[in-house]
């Protein structure tokens, strides 16, 4: 896929949202395996929030990168070993899926930061490689990140099957919509659903999310391969 100027993947977003009658959703830069010069290049076109999936990575661009006051987002699978260093050192964490990285994150997190911004990973097509609670779990997951001080509920997260079939993929986004419907009602500081990637943000777009995570379409291909 080649790379889009940062402009025109905003406007690809905008138009994707106001053709679906939605909001126009955030976009999440996702530099993960890119240099520090490559988000420190699109930072520079006004980009600010970047998401990464490994923390060690991420925490040698958050030092290299410091002076430019970026927004930093974990949104690959959390050990329960680096929660600690995710709670000091990012503003989000997307990839909560367990009870025991709730208690972790909130026991971590500086008294002198602010809340630690955390989303649920929900598995909604029940894929046995990816990460992610199940739907039913979320509520109780959702009222356990409330309920800590130190943490801020503020969605959901999900990375949908790559069905081949158009419906199949739009039942999944809607399924997630419902759930981020129902925890919002019960959660009034819930703002945030965060799916679709470069291949399938417009159909994410179409069905509520107000946050699309988008990497090759933005940095084109990856600087080099995910660490094994």
């Amino acid at each position: 896929m080649t790379a889009l100027p940062l402009p025109t993947l905003l406007l690809n977003l905008h138009n994707a949202a106001t053709a679906a009658g939605r909001p126009t959703p955030r976009l999440l830069a996702v530099s993960k395996t890119q240099p520090a010069e490559a988000v420190a290049q699109l930072a520079a076109e006004g980009q600010q929030a970047f998401g990464e999936n490994y923390v060690q990575e991420a925490v040698a661009k958050i030092d290299a990168l410091a002076a430019l006051g970026l927004e930093w987002h974990l949104i690959g699978h959390l050990q329960s070993n680096k929660a600690d260093l995710a709670a000091q050192r990012f503003d989000w964490v997307q990839s909560v899926d367990r009870a025991k990285l709730v208690k972790a994150l909130a026991a971590h997190r500086p008294a002198a930061l602010p809340p630690l911004n955390v989303l649920v990973q929900v598995n909604i097509d029940d894929e046995d490689s990816k990460h992610g609670c199940s739907p039913d779990a979320v509520p109780a997951l959702a009222a356990a990140i409330a309920a800590e001080p130190r943490l801020c509920l503020r969605g959901l997260m999900a990375i949908p099957a790559p069905w081949p079939d158009a419906a199949r993929r739009a039942q999944a986004f809607e399924r997630m919509h419902a759930l981020f419907s129902d925890l919002a009602a019960g959660h009034p500081q819930v703002d945030t659903l965060s799916m679709g990637m470069s291949g399938d943000y417009p159909e994410a777009i179409a069905h509520g999310a107000t946050m699309v995570r988008v990497g090759t379409a933005l940095f084109g291909a990856r600087h080099r391969p995910d660490p094994q």
